[in-house]
């Protein structure tokens, strides 16, 4: 143990990145502000689902909420995203190795004449 007190599972940006529902809010919300009406339209999901999703994305600022007007807009902000890129770039050199490994396989298989 760390010593740190343990994290509630909703405020994890892994936990919150888990649900490809999540996901695709992301990507939605990357580019343009947008309600929540457009992104139960783009996902497919009720109007309750997609706002607990942002709930969730909210909590660990990945989302950001502004009102204009009547309405209230929604953003994705990326980085908290970089606590995901720091705990995977530990694994890189791995697959970096395993992608070299697999291309000297291929190119072997293709010196030999087999496809």
């Amino acid at each position: 143990m760390n010593g740190m007190p343990p994290q509630k599972a909703t405020s994890d940006v892994f936990h919150a990145i888990a649900d490809p529902n999540r996901r695709a809010l992301l990507g939605f919300l990357a580019h343009e502000s947008r309600p929540v009406g457009d992104c139960v339209e783009e996902l497919g999901i009720t109007y309750s689902a997609v706002s607990q999703h942002l709930s969730v994305l909210r909590e660990v600022g990945l989302v950001e909420s502004k009102t204009h007007g009547r309405k209230r807009l929604y953003r994705s902000r990326f980085e908290p995203l970089q606590t995901v890129h720091d705990w995977t770039a530990l694994y890189r050199p791995y697959w970096q190795n395993r992608l070299k490994g697999l291309g000297e396989y291929l190119n072997r298989q293709e010196g030999d004449g087999q496809e």
